[in-house]
């Protein structure tokens, strides 16, 4: 357990700094583009007066504003440090990263679709307050959970099938 929490701290510090933190182009790239595909898939689902580039429009006087911290990197990341710091194979390791990142990125969509609604029929920021900061921050916090238990399960029969 102390070999898995070490790692764990490991792979989360050197996956955010490579990956999150602007330290790189690649960096950058990266999350640039995750924001886009974000918003790309958010785009199919809003009004098409709604999305102007980063931004959502709730109406006239009020927007949310689709920054990096939006973009599904921050659970992604922390779920690809659990799996990483686990023991099992990298083929393993390798698959649930890329599930895990399919996963994250739906549920993200979803998310930022319910405080997009959730706000718009409350009409102010005390329904997007609860919607993102409770409601969407949970279902992301389950997500996590609910993709490392079956990484996990998993592979334990890979383990004992061996």
């Amino acid at each position: 357990m102390k070999r898995f929490v070490a790692l764990y701290f490991l792979f989360l510090v050197l996956l955010f700094v490579s990956f999150y933190a602007p330290t790189s182009a690649l960096s950058t790239l990266l999350n640039e583009g995750q924001t886009k595909l974000t918003l790309f898939f958010l785009g199919l689902f809003l009004d098409p007066d709604q999305l102007h580039g980063i931004d959502i429009w709730i109406n006239p006087h009020y927007k949310i504003i689709i920054t990096q911290a939006c973009n599904g990197m921050i659970p992604i990341l922390f779920l690809f440090a659990s799996i990483l710091a686990y023991p099992s194979s990298m083929l393993h390791k390798l698959l649930w990263m890329c599930i895990g990142y399919i996963v994250f990125s739906i549920v993200n969509v979803v998310r930022l679709l319910f405080v997009v609604y959730a706000t718009h029929i409350g009409n102010g920021q005390a329904e997007f307050r609860w919607s993102h900061d409770f409601v969407g921050n949970a279902l992301l916090l389950l997500t996590g959970l609910g993709l490392f238990i079956a990484f996990i399960q998993t592979a334990r029969k890979k383990i004992t099938v061996a």
